[in-house]
């Protein structure tokens, strides 16, 4: 079933080009300084191909809801979504919208000084401007009202959401959405899974921003359940104001 995609709407930023790519279920809407379709096309079908290939001969990469034990001889791509996965306590596939975004957007730096990769939710930026993403959560009240100030010096950057209640992405909670924000988009992309896992009502708030603290490397989340918000680490929220 076709969902309309509202969280694409990025602030508009002139001196970048957005397109799309699509390949099987892989669907990124990407920015950069010129249009790299084909470019970003040939990262898409590199990484998934090694993603499908591991797949074929080791079928509970696919299928597994915990981690895996890390495998040397698998491809990069496979390393990292292992390795994420391992400190988010969750299976891989958890990793993987945010993974193939990351090794997309950094293929694409060899043409463009910024990029910025969106799959499914899931963001790798680099920018030398500061730039406002709003936060799409739903039909909660306060879906889209708010947003963050992404500064250029905090970039590499991966800014994840995962959700109980929007997408088609497997939660066991019910939260309109849990974004985390990390250096590794991988990271950020099974973190955001792992944390909306525990949010089942605004009063496990709390208890996901408790298992935020047990994971390294995160810079930062927003969870938010109905008219409920809850925030830790270095992150500046921005109101974000809707001319409709």
């Amino acid at each position: 079933m076709y969902q309309d995609r509202t969280y694409r709407d990025f602030e508009e930023i002139q001196r970048l080009i957005p397109f799309q790519v699509k390949v099987k279920e892989t669907d990124l809407y990407i920015k950069s300084r010129s249009c790299l379709k084909n470019e970003a096309r040939k990262l898409v079908l590199k990484y998934r191909n090694q993603i499908e290939e591991y797949v074929r001969s080791h079928p509970s990469f696919k299928k597994s809801l915990a981690p895996l034990p890390f495998d040397a001889l698998a491809p990069p791509i496979v390393k990292e979504m292992l390795k994420a996965s391992s400190q988010a306590a969750v299976g891989p596939m958890a990793a993987v919208a945010g993974t193939i975004a990351e090794f997309v957007g950094k293929g694409l730096l060899a043409y463009s000084p910024e990029v910025i990769v969106e799959n499914g939710g899931d963001i790798f930026m680099q920018v030398s401007d500061k730039i406002n993403i709003n936060i799409f959560a739903g039909k909660s009240p306060i879906s889209q009202k708010i947003g963050i100030k992404i500064l250029p010096s905090k970039t590499p950057l991966g800014v994840c959401t995962s959700s109980g209640t929007v997408g088609p992405s497997l939660s066991f909670g019910r939260s309109d959405s849990v974004t985390v924000l990390s250096s590794s988009t991988a990271l950020a992309d099974a973190a955001a899974t792992s944390i909306a896992n525990v949010i089942h009502s605004k009063t496990d708030i709390s208890r996901g921003l408790k298992l935020t603290k047990s994971i390294a490397q995160i810079m930062g989340v927003i969870i938010i359940v109905g008219e409920e918000i809850g925030c830790q680490g270095k992150i500046e929220l921005i109101s974000c104001h809707n001319d409709d």
